[in-house]
């Protein structure tokens, strides 16, 4: 399988270069996810732009890496142009499963989750104290 990784701090993106995603090629494909995900890598962006055969294999793989960039509160974006992928993808219903005409939205999409991720820990934090900002009321007090 030819691909090409490029590594970021917040994500890493995998541009594959074949025309296919099949039975054939996606455990090589999966065993690059898997070592990405070891690395500590949340959120993945696959570049699919050449990509115009998908079958079950494939579809099976996107759902795993998919189940595992959620359950780290990140993203797994497929990016891609073709129609018939798409289709594909929203057949399989894949839940919250991501697609991105551009490499550059898929980037954009990555730094968006990680900010709500951080907006939603520090709102987290704040009733983790047991008072409720600026109300001068204490959950002792009910």
């Amino acid at each position: 399988m030819e691909f090409k990784v490029e590594k970021n701090e917040q994500f890493a993106l995998i541009e594959l270069k074949e025309n296919s995603l099949t039975q054939e090629n996606s455990p090589e494909l999966e065993e690059i996810v898997r070592k990405l995900f070891r690395e500590g890598y949340g959120n993945l962006i696959l570049e699919f732009n050449l990509v115009d055969n998908l079958d079950g294999f494939g579809i099976s793989l996107i759902r795993k890496a998919n189940k595992i960039c959620l359950n780290e509160l990140g993203l797994l974006i497929i990016v891609t142009k073709n129609d018939d992928i798409i289709n594909q993808l929203d057949g399989a219903k894949i839940e919250d499963l991501t697609v991105m005409p551009t490499v550059q939205e898929a980037i954009d999409a990555v730094y968006l989750n990680e900010l709500e991720n951080d907006f939603q820990s520090d709102e987290d934090d704040e009733y983790d104290h047991g008072e409720y900002e600026g109300s001068g009321v204490n959950e002792d007090d009910y």
